[in-house]
């Protein structure tokens, strides 16, 4: 009986190792593929948590093969229309000519509007710190630097092993929620 109990230890042991090694394998496919592509394109809706209030907005966004984002808010309506661009140098935010802004979370890291292109580049870059199967989907766990004060990301990914949503937390706390749709990499 203990013979039995002990394989049967080793067996589900063995299966956790093979659904950690089967997420690890496709968060790294994931990054080449993105590395490779020429075109990233997705709707991102963004939740920002600023503690006192919650933002909401939706955008499509475009990135190139450089690492540079550019976007346009789709909701809410108030904000529709609005442009932007987002990539290593910093930002813009634009509206018929009008520069807009958001303010900083993060001690300054990150931008609402910016958080489609923290994800991107740290899906790229970024270090994969953990990946695992969560409720049937892979969560891959990640800093987008090694500095001591990065972003932590926590990226869902769907059935066809694209994000599907994503955390980012400063500090152990979560400022931007992301639920990503269709996502086109060429």
């Amino acid at each position: 009986m203990k013979k039995l109990a002990v394989l049967a230890v080793c067996v589900l042991m063995l299966c956790g190792c093979s659904h950690q090694d089967r997420a690890l394998e496709t968060g790294m496919a994931l990054r080449t593929r993105l590395l490779r592509a020429e075109k990233v394109c997705f709707d991102a809706q963004i939740t920002a948590d600023y503690g006192d209030r919650l933002y909401d907005f939706s955008m499509a966004c475009q990135a190139d093969a450089a690492g540079s984002l550019s976007f346009t808010v789709t909701a809410p309506e108030t904000l529709a229309g609005i442009t932007g661009a987002a990539g290593a140098q910093g930002g813009s935010l634009t509206f018929d000519g009008t520069a807009l802004q958001f303010d900083l979370l993060a001690e300054g890291q990150i931008s609402p509007v910016s958080s489609p292109w923290v994800l991107l580049k740290t899906l790229r870059s970024g270090c994969l710190t953990a990946a695992s199967t969560e409720d049937g989907l892979i969560r891959l766990s990640m800093d987008d630097s090694y500095r001591d004060d990065a972003l932590h990301l926590d990226i869902w990914l769907d059935c066809q092993d694209l994000p599907a949503r994503a955390d980012i937390l400063y500090g152990q706390k979560r400022i931007v929620s992301l639920v990503i749709k269709n996502v086109v990499i060429t």
